[in-house]
């Protein structure tokens, strides 16, 4: 997966959570004010590295999410991976829960989502 930068992100967020939407459902939405330009840039730029696709319908022009959510998530978590813990995503999400503001309720929900991936696999 190529590299995203963090307003190619929160655009696929977006589309994530909305499906398809036209750039200016995708800027009253972001988090942080972003300036039209900017946002057609990595809107562009998102097309380009095929994470995203554009279609005309009428004059408008609508954005959609082409890599599912869970594929990003898996490409990202590998690179960070690979830079903060040796490749390791165990020795990565070790690193998070030592180095973060983990609450005991946290805790229970990452124990939670352990157990249920390991019912998983055993199945």
């Amino acid at each position: 997966m190529n590299s995203l930068n963090q307003n190619e992100l929160e655009a696929l967020r977006i589309m994530w959570e909305r499906g398809t939407s036209k750039p200016a459902e995708i800027q009253e939405r972001f988090t942080w004010k972003i300036d039209n330009g900017t946002l057609r840039s990595a809107l562009v730029s998102l097309v380009a590295k095929k994470h995203a696709s554009r279609k005309r319908q009428g004059k408008a022009f609508y954005y959609s999410a082409r890599v599912p959510k869970t594929t990003a998530l898996q490409a990202l978590t590998r690179n960070l991976a690979r830079i903060f813990a040796g490749g390791s995503t165990r020795e990565l999400v070790a690193q998070l829960v030592d180095t973060t503001d983990i609450t005991a309720d946290d805790l229970r929900i990452i124990h939670q989502a352990a157990a249920g991936k390991a019912a998983r696999n055993q199945k």
